[in-house]
């Protein structure tokens, strides 16, 4: 008997593959035709033998080259480490799963292996150990199981003689004795990045945190209280096409969390708080002519596919992170700085949105937020205007919702 998560994964694949095939023209008969070769090419026998063979398409990796550049071609690389308790974050000091490089196309393998079967061990698992288990459910496949193991594992195996690595990834001369160097290509650990983006979101967003958090604006005790962590930047890998560089960094949207890790400040920066208007006096439209413009370009093609959309989108989310940074610009400034009659015309929602004064406010009176993206989306109307006064595209209120939209996806970079 098949395990619930094998059948459910073939049985979701074959609903998927029908419903592709058939159209509302199809006949009764041609239809039949199709769900009899469904039933078969998507029975565990059928699509087994087939799903092995391509699994050498794909490569699972701790550290992969594809983060420094999309065309960098690197060996397969999975580190282990000891866990030793040296207070380091590194590999074998925490456990997060490896993430994947290769053909899209194989990646329902992946998928599968990556089943979680009833006694809670993934397939990989079981396959890796050749299991009773295993050796039960793959026992009516028509190739033998020692060969159909051996093609599964090629997904943790190399098959290059000699490890190699890229030129366009970054490169550090290590010294090691006098004028003696080694060189290191420094490779980007995506399991455990992405493992910090998700604890961090943990932190921020579970349901222990939302609790705590009403508890705080209605002054009642929480046992576990929450934790804050400010000066978050975000970092983007792969643009539009974030399944271009791994699974996880797909899995993720293309983005992960930067902690602030600064030198100390030497001197004060000179920074002019805004008077009357955070958007009118504090970003300055030269700074975002470039990305205005490829917002342009985008919206000036005359073709509307997903592609497009995604990357319009993210050059709307590039400029909001842009404001984000100069937000948090303001509030590096020594808390109270608003209370000044100097910013006497600054409304009120903006004060709560830029002074560190206004910390716990932000957290009692959630509505600042909304009238912070209002004004944010109209400025980003009202700038693309001013930067294509000839452009016959017209940008209003229309596409405000959208924008919107797109702010809320930026929420964390903008609270």
């Amino acid at each position: 008997m098949l395990d619930p998560a094998i059948s459910t994964f073939l049985e979701e694949r074959k609903q998927a593959w029908l419903k592709k095939k058939i159209k509302s023209e199809t006949t009764d008969e041609e239809k039949l035709s199709l769900e009899e070769q469904a039933a078969k090419d998507f029975s565990l026998t059928g699509w087994l033998p087939d799903a092995a063979r391509r699994a050498k398409q794909l490569s699972m990796v701790s550290h992969p080259g594809k983060f420094s550049h999309p065309s960098a071609k690197v060996s397969s690389i999975i580190a282990t480490g000891p866990r030793q308790a040296d207070g380091f974050l590194r590999s074998g000091n925490v456990e997060a799963e490896l993430d994947v490089l290769g053909n899209a196309a194989a990646l329902d393998v992946y998928k599968f292996l990556s089943l979680e079967m009833a006694d809670g061990a993934t397939v990989l698992t079981h396959v890796e150990k050749a299991t009773p288990a295993s050796k039960e459910q793959f026992a009516d496949c028509p190739v033998a199981y020692d060969e159909i193991r051996q093609e599964l594992l090629a997904i943790k195996q190399s098959d290059e003689t000699t490890i190699s690595t890229s030129s366009k990834v970054k490169q550090v001369f290590f010294p090691v004795a006098e004028r003696e160097y080694h060189l290191l290509s420094v490779l980007t650990p995506s399991s455990l990045m992405f493992q910090m983006k998700d604890r961090i979101r943990a932190l921020h967003f579970s349901e222990t945190t939302k609790e705590a958090r009403e508890a705080k604006k209605s002054r009642s005790f929480h046992e576990a209280g929450f934790s804050e962590l400010f000066g978050l930047s975000v970092i983007g890998y792969g643009g539009t096409k974030p399944q271009n560089i791994s699974v996880l960094n797909n899995q993720h949207g293309g983005a992960a969390y930067l902690l602030p890790s600064c030198p100390p400040v030497l001197a004060d920066r000179k920074i002019q708080p805004p008077r009357r208007d955070f958007f009118s006096d504090s970003l300055w439209l030269r700074f975002f002519k470039d990305d205005f413009q490829k917002f342009h370009d985008q919206l000036a093609l005359d073709r509307n596919n997903i592609h497009v959309r995604n990357k319009r989108d993210w050059l709307i989310r590039a400029i909001i992170y842009q404001v984000a940074d100069r937000l948090w610009t303001m509030r590096s400034l020594e808390s109270g700085w608003s209370a000044s009659e100097n910013y006497v015309n600054l409304p009120r929602h903006h004060k709560i949105w830029l002074d560190q004064v206004y910390l716990e406010t932000r957290e009692k009176e959630p509505q600042w937020f909304e009238e912070i993206q209002k004004d944010l989306a109209r400025w980003f109307v009202r700038s693309y205007r001013k930067l294509q006064p000839q452009s016959d595209i017209s940008l209003g209120d229309d596409e405000l919702p959208h924008i919107k939209k797109m702010i809320a996806e930026c929420e964390e970079a903008l609270r």
